[in-house]
């Protein structure tokens, strides 16, 4: 009840502001009869007997327009949630300007909608046609790859050649998460079998730079979904070989699902680290390397988001960098 009134009462008082020049103009012709009624002598009576039939028959009209008003404002609400979806929701135009509203909305409803449909057509074909080029350009990747089979893993060919396919696998991996069809397979996996393949994938670029690396056992069981999961580990160790010229890259689990990829390279500056993730972001460290994008970090705090898991960032300039990625959720179901 107490919403209930609040409405009408807050409906009432907009419903007065509307009409106040009406309400004014009443006002004035009661004075000009009033004057008129005392300056010939006519009774009191008779100007309150007229008063109250006027008062009467104003009052039944104020209460129908006033409840059409709240009708009209209520289905207006109402249209607020479906507004972008149908304009049948609209309450019924009962004035040429009210009607000459409503088509203009139907007009901008209209251009908004031819709008949202080339944009979707546009942005399905940017995503068939990466998926495309991703496909044709594995063919000559392939090609490399066979015709440098005799090259050691960690040669400078050969590493060039394996930036190139993680280059395009990114790509792919962007086209597929912006995708509406994404496909995320949510299982229960032990968290030591989603970081070994990704290890063993980086070992050549460990060998050529000559960094350390040191995986401590994992007993974490995890629930994820093991590709993209992958994907944001390869990427952060990506950027940790990339940012560390000597030393060690260290990873381990932390209680009770938490997974922890630290470096001791040229860490980041404490200024760049709460915008880490955003689109295209790359900090000081991305202007030293010019080829750097911010791309990967993006993918992986969009990724972690989808699978309702987190990543922090730690890090000290020219002591290191700590990733945390934090695979405990309460939100994803396991298939």
């Amino acid at each position: 009840m107490n919403t209930k009134h609040h409405f009408y009462r807050k409906n009432f008082m907009a419903y007065l502001r509307q009409k106040k020049g009406i309400i004014l103009i009443l006002l004035l012709f009661f004075l000009i009869c009033a004057g008129i009624f005392y300056l010939y002598h006519i009774s009191t009576d008779c100007l309150l007997f007229a008063g109250s039939i006027c008062f009467i028959i104003g009052s039944i009209a104020v209460g129908i327009d006033f409840s059409r008003f709240c009708q009209t404002r209520r289905k207006l609400q109402e249209a607020m949630q479906t507004i972008t979806v149908s304009l049948e929701t609209l309450p019924l135009a009962r004035t040429p300007l009210e009607q000459d509203y409503q088509q203009l909305l139907e007009l901008l409803h209209t251009e908004q909608n031819r709008i949202l449909t080339e944009t979707a057509e546009s942005k399905n074909f940017l995503q068939d046609y990466y998926a495309m080029w991703v496909h044709q350009i594995k063919v000559p990747i392939q090609a490399m790859r066979l015709l440098l089979a005799k090259e050691e893993k960690n040669s400078p060919l050969n590493l060039e050649l394996f930036k190139i396919e993680q280059y395009v696998e990114m790509v792919l991996s962007y086209a597929r998460l912006k995708s509406n069809s994404t496909d995320y397979v949510i299982r229960r996996l032990p968290l030591e079998d989603i970081v070994k393949p990704a290890v063993r994938k980086y070992a050549p670029m460990f060998i050529a730079k000559k960094i350390s690396l040191e995986m401590d056992p994992m007993t974490a069981t995890v629930l994820t979904d093991e590709k993209w999961a992958q994907f944001m580990i390869e990427q952060i160790l990506s950027n940790s070989l990339k940012y560390t010229r000597t030393g060690s890259i260290h990873i381990y689990q932390e209680d009770p699902a938490s997974l922890v990829i630290e470096d001791t390279g040229i860490g980041i500056d404490p200024a760049d680290i709460p915008r880490l993730g955003e689109r295209g972001f790359t900090g000081y460290n991305g202007r030293i390397d010019k080829k750097s994008t911010g791309i990967g970090l993006y993918l992986c705090k969009e990724i972690s988001r989808r699978l309702s898991h987190t990543i922090s960032i730690a890090s000290q300039p020219g002591k290191g960098t700590r990733v945390t990625i934090d695979f405990e959720t309460r939100t994803l179901l396991a298939e």
